[in-house]
């Protein structure tokens, strides 16, 4: 009985899924059985960075001379009409928030390759906050669902409280690297400095343009007594 109630089942969801189709959040295709989110071939043919494997990579240099931060990598590189700006218009304006969560395990098993001790593990996730009143337009953050994924991987734990944003900002889209950085400043807070003292955080956001953003949140972490900083993004704009 139990064999032909899983048979039946398979048949429902077959059925279901004529009807309703599963599409990859790249390329548009139907996914078959066993794919979640992204095709197989989407998943292979992504433009990885790979930075996770070397330290003095892009993305790190970026941060040099302005934050201090132990490592930095984002897993993809961002082009305009790619399917990695395909994926990122699908997480953050077509209420795919599952999609953020698969991408985000992804992500976590390149920065498990990256950490190569137990002891170089961060001890907490901390997504970049949005606004109260953006979160409720969109239903979610974007940046936690990436953390949830990376978390499921690699097994440490998302905070959401330790890291706040105080107020809304204007568009970053037509600003350059300065104006970027001067329109974050004060935007964040850490509620509970004490509760970050000594610590190893991962911050972790969706795509990296000219930084101004992690910096800003990297900033206020290290300010309350982190012992260590690490950043990890989606993607990377080149």
């Amino acid at each position: 009985m139990k064999f032909k109630a899983t048979i039946l089942k398979r048949y429902l969801a077959d059925f279901f899924n004529l009807l309703f189709p599963d599409l990859c959040a790249a390329c548009g295709q139907q996914l078959f059985h066993g794919e979640k989110q992204i095709c197989t071939t989407c998943l292979y043919d992504l433009p990885y960075t790979d930075f996770h494997l070397y330290p003095d990579n892009p993305l790190a240099r970026l941060f040099w001379g302005r934050i201090n931060c132990h490592s930095a990598m984002a897993m993809l590189y961002f082009r305009k009409t790619s399917k990695v700006q395909q994926l990122i218009h699908q997480l953050k304006y077509r209420s795919q928030s599952e999609l953020g969560v698969r991408l985000g395990e992804i992500l976590g098993e390149k920065l498990l390759e990256g950490f190569t001790t137990a002891d170089a593990l961060p001890d907490l996730i901390i997504p970049v906050p949005l606004h109260p009143a953006k979160r409720r337009s969109r239903g979610y953050n974007q940046s936690q669902k990436i953390a949830e994924g990376i978390s499921a991987v690699m097994h440490i734990p998302v905070g959401t409280t330790q890291l706040i944003r105080k107020r809304s900002t204007a568009t970053q889209t037509k600003k350059n690297r300065y104006k970027r950085f001067e329109n974050m400043k004060a935007v964040f807070s850490v509620p509970d400095q004490a509760a970050l003292a000594g610590k190893h955080v991962l911050l972790v956001d969706d795509v990296i343009t000219t930084g101004a953003t992690l910096e800003a949140c990297g900033q206020v972490l290290l300010d309350s007594g982190l012992q260590q900083l690490s950043i990890a993004a989606l993607a990377f704009t080149e």
